[in-house]
């Protein structure tokens, strides 16, 4: 009997390029696409920031004041988990 394993007929070298060319194609369409949506973060954050800067610079005190907010909420959320934290570890060694 024969050898009845099928083996893969070899692929013509047209098809390899093409789907080279093809691979090619979606990496540059990719690239160029990434660029631009980079291009389009990074023009939304220095909006932002100097957008930022210019409310800082017309209500300093407001600034201030949304600062302080900002870092007593941090602190009392530190706070917090270290204090469940504490908890956690004295249930553990009880």
């Amino acid at each position: 009997m024969a050898d009845q394993t099928t083996a893969k007929p070899p692929v013509p070298e047209t098809t390899t390029e093409a789907v080279t060319a093809k691979a090619e194609s979606a990496v540059e369409t990719i690239s160029a696409k990434a660029e631009s949506l980079f291009e389009q973060a990074r023009s939304a954050i220095e909006d932002a920031v100097e957008s930022t800067v210019e409310a800082v610079k017309e209500h300093p005190f407001a600034a201030a004041g949304i600062a302080a907010g900002a870092a007593a909420a941090v602190a009392g959320a530190a706070y917090g988990v270290s204090k469940l934290l504490e908890k956690d570890d004295e249930a553990t060694k009880a």
